[in-house]
């Protein structure tokens, strides 16, 4: 969960809540599909032989992040995005969250149980090269495993899951295998080394030099860069004339960063290919178009919103209790759903989606809409009702700033109507709207009281990922709200051997996490995704991709 996901697993990552809450009123429709009626996935999924040879595939982009290390605490999704066209990615997910290698990267995986410890055995392909014309060896394992397994100061990864149980990454037969071995069973490897570093980074100068920097002589895969331009917000990728595997079938990929309102307009005048109609007035202007398929399926984010524990407000744990009793989540739901043809409700688990086996409604057990209960723990708190309805404490109003990034009426009508939950319980919420080129900005330097946002998942191993969330020293906790005792039952069930006990722990830890109140989740999201009908293997996903090379489009 990269804030996002620390520098560890690139597979969840946090980015500006790509929220679109629509606008106010009230529920959903009676003919809403619900999750569970909803297909998995919906892309057009199209063999080679079908896709032309050729072509431009441009789509937006909400910021080119000032880090583009995805490695590196301060990455975020939309480094991911950029990085994973220019870098290997060395296994494949289908919808449902089936693991398979990339074999252009590693042809096999050999796994055995040895002295009580995992230990893996990977072959790589022969013909694996970065641009620079170093092999894609044993050397790529160990520097991934370094710079993200916590040990050295020199790095900064947002997350050391599971890369700090590894005990050693060696060198195997020869130098295209490499051996890594746990200090213990470790139940989620097939998240680790999906994608690799290059040995470079090993050199923390190079590691840190990402700052609005792409390095492609660092890169390997079916697509180089061709341009990137931070100022003006673009990126293209084009076919890389050093990759060993089938040639890509796209002659373009270009990003340009845009809002998202910006985008569904761009979309509708024909200058991008693909857009979200995740709201009811972008799905309205889109799903009637000739030519354009409305893709729907599962989607493993969740939007949530952010309690920074050290503000001068929300640093005492009641306040935070008492907003979240304050808030009806239900209807919030209701309000980002409004007019789609599918909705969602709100989510009881960062653990696990609901769809997925071992999933517990834990965020029930510590908080429900309760607005009597939330004025009662503002009285408890010493926050006293005043002339005008809001609360007071020490000749101080109980107001606190609601960070919103980008320009979307449906945010505005989703935070007026949290503005509102929290009046009735006398909280003024001062609502601040920043352009969307600022998210990094505003959740690294913490400048907020309540920030909106999402974190997705690229596989299905969640629980792995579970201290990335509410480890105290985690870079995606950016709500400072962990405690020791949590960070040490974190840390016993990680050592758990099985995925079946990590899961009952977690689900049993993440109640007494969730009573911190540093997170609020909002919102399980389903991709409606509007897409160029052409298109192939692009769309809505759920955990599953597509080898780059194969995404055009169709005959």
């Amino acid at each position: 969960m990269k804030l996002q996901k620390p520098a560890t697993k690139l597979a969840a990552l946090i980015s500006a809540a790509a929220l679109a809450l629509s606008a106010c009123g009230g529920g959903g429709t009676s003919d809403q599909k619900t999750a569970s009626d909803i297909q998995t996935a919906d892309y057009n999924p199209q063999d080679r032989d079908n896709i032309k040879d050729g072509g431009t595939l441009t789509t937006g982009i909400g910021e080119l992040s000032e880090q583009e290390n995805p490695f590196h605490a301060d990455g975020t999704a939309y480094t991911t995005t950029l990085w994973r066209w220019y870098n290997p990615w060395t296994v494949h997910y289908s919808p449902e969250g089936d693991f398979s290698t990339d074999k252009n990267y590693v042809t096999d995986i050999k796994e055995e149980t040895k002295d009580g410890k995992t230990k893996l055995t990977y072959k790589i392909n022969e013909k694996a090269t970065y641009n620079d014309g170093t092999p894609i060896d044993w050397r790529a394992w160990e520097t991934t495993w370094k710079i993200n397994n916590g040990k050295d100061p020199a790095y900064t990864p947002s997350s050391t899951d599971g890369y700090e149980q590894i005990e050693s990454v060696t060198k195997g037969a020869n130098d295209k295998e490499a051996v890594v071995t746990f200090e213990r069973t470790y139940p989620w490897w097939q998240g680790l080394f999906n994608t690799i570093a290059h040995p470079a980074l090993a050199d923390p100068a190079n590691y840190n030099d990402y700052l609005k920097k792409l390095h492609p002589e660092w890169g390997a895969g079916p697509f180089k860069v061709e341009s990137v331009d931070f100022n003006k917000g673009t990126a293209v990728f084009v076919p890389n004339e050093k990759w060993w595997g089938d040639k890509p079938k796209l002659d373009k990929r270009i990003f340009r960063q845009m809002e998202s309102k910006a985008a569904v307009n761009a979309f509708k005048n024909g200058e991008i290919d693909a857009v979200g109609a995740g709201s009811k007035d972008d799905y309205a202007s889109v799903k009637d178009m000739p030519g354009v398929d409305i893709r729907i399926g599962r989607l493993p984010k969740i939007n949530f919103n952010l309690f920074n524990g050290e503000s001068d407000i929300l640093k005492d744990v009641k306040v935070r209790e008492a907003l979240a009793d304050a808030t009806d989540r239900d209807q919030l739901a209701k309000i980002w759903y409004q007019g789609l043809p599918a909705a969602d409700g709100a989510p009881g688990s960062f653990a696990l989606y609901s769809f997925q086996e071992g999933y517990e409604d834990n965020y029930s057990k510590v908080a429900g809409f309760d607005p009597e209960k939330a004025k009662q723990l503002l009285d408890e708190a010493g926050w006293k009702e005043g002339a005008d309805g809001i609360r007071e404490k020490d000749g101080k109003p109980l107001s606190v700033r609601y960070v919103l990034v980008g320009e979307s009426e449906q945010l505005n009508a989703s935070a007026k109507a949290l503005q509102q939950m929290y009046k009735d319980v006398g909280v003024d919420m001062k609502i601040e709207i920043h352009p969307g080129s600022e998210f990094s900005k505003i959740l690294q330097s913490t400048d907020f009281d309540i920030f909106p946002m999402a974190v997705s998942d690229s596989d299905p191993y969640k629980v792995a990922y579970f201290g990335q969330f509410y480890l105290s020293d985690s870079g995606l906790n950016r709500s400072h709200t962990g405690t020791p005792e949590i960070d040490e039952q974190i840390r016993e069930m990680q050592k758990l051997p099985t995925r079946e006990e990590q899961i009952k722990r977690a689900n049993e830890i993440e109640v007494d996490a969730l009573a911190r109140f540093g997170t609020i989740p909002l919102l399980t999201q389903i991709s409606f995704a509007a897409v160029k009908e052409d298109l192939a293997n692009y769309g809505s996903m759920a955990f599953g991709d597509v080898p780059l090379e194969n995404i055009g489009w169709q005959k």
